[in-house]
């Protein structure tokens, strides 16, 4: 399995990016994928998940309405739009298959 994720930057409040992860090594079209972030001095957390042919999609409360997970199988890619961005957005993002996890991709949202 490896899982490439890239997208991250530096970005002002109120701005958007998009996160990527290029999946391999697996049927990407059969399972459930998921972001989790980590932010300094905090634990990983999940951000966003989203079912195997993307029907189902769950989001932590704190970035509800602002982020959107979606998939596209034919790329083995999975991707997380990224709007309205907060301050406490900053972190390192992590594309996730159960125990398997990118490098990570850092996001800093500052002015």
């Amino acid at each position: 399995v490896q899982l490439v994720e890239s997208g991250g930057g530096l970005v002002q409040p109120g701005g958007s990016l998009r996160l990527s992860c290029a999946a391999s090594g697996f049927t990407f079209s059969s399972y459930a994928m998921s972001w989790y972030r980590q932010a300094p001095g905090k634990e990983r957390e999940l951000v966003a998940r989203i079912s195997s042919v993307g029907g189902s999609t769950n989001y932590a409360d704190s970035v509800k309405g602002r982020f959107t997970i979606s998939r596209d199988n034919s790329k083995n890619t999975v991707y997380l739009q990224m709007n309205s961005l907060k301050p406490e957005d900053t972190a390192v993002y992590y594309c996730n298959l159960h125990n398997h996890w990118g490098q990570g991709t850092q996001v800093t949202v500052s002015s």
